[in-house]
């Protein structure tokens, strides 16, 4: 890689295929609410204990985007890094996630492109039984960042 690489002008630089990250949690039933205060998802399957204790599920389930919304963190974060976003995601929702579950989300560099910040990773976010609940791919594009910009932007957001 040339030192003209736009990976050269990424925070963490260019990421080695190969290379893996994760990031776990418990949901909790403030996911749940949160993000029907973000998004007016109030499916009963995630509020009603009796309808979902009957269904298929079992009992209270968190949003998709809960589950996937774990792996934002993991791509702007950890690998590829700050800076990165979702150019798209290619995802299948195997098994429904709990409210009170122990999630793991997953990443792989499967491709890392030289003319431009793009990645595609192998993405999966697990339960604490280590069952698939989604699997999918991703591809990312990660911003030039100087060090001074990821500083302010870190301190602007709220805690």
């Amino acid at each position: 890689m040339s030192t003209d690489s736009p990976w050269t002008r990424t925070l963490a630089g260019r990421p080695a295929p190969g290379r893996r990250a994760e990031r776990s949690r418990t949901t909790t039933m403030r996911d749940v609410e949160m993000f029907t205060e973000m998004t007016g998802d109030k499916n009963p399957v995630h509020y009603d204990v009796e309808l979902a204790t009957a269904s298929p599920f079992g009992g209270l389930i968190v949003q998709g985007g809960v589950t996937t919304g774990l792996m934002n963190a993991v791509v702007a974060e950890d690998l590829p890094g700050p800076g990165t976003v979702f150019l798209e995601t290619n995802w299948r929702f195997v098994k429904a996630v709990r409210v009170g579950e122990t999630i793991t989300a997953s990443v792989k560099v499967e491709h890392v492109r030289d003319d431009k910040p793009i990645c595609k990773l192998e993405t999966v976010v697990r339960n604490a039984s280590g069952e698939d609940c989604v699997v999918g791919t991703a591809i990312t594009y990660t911003m030039p960042l100087s060090r001074r910009e990821a500083r302010q932007a870190t301190r602007a957001v709220p805690r």
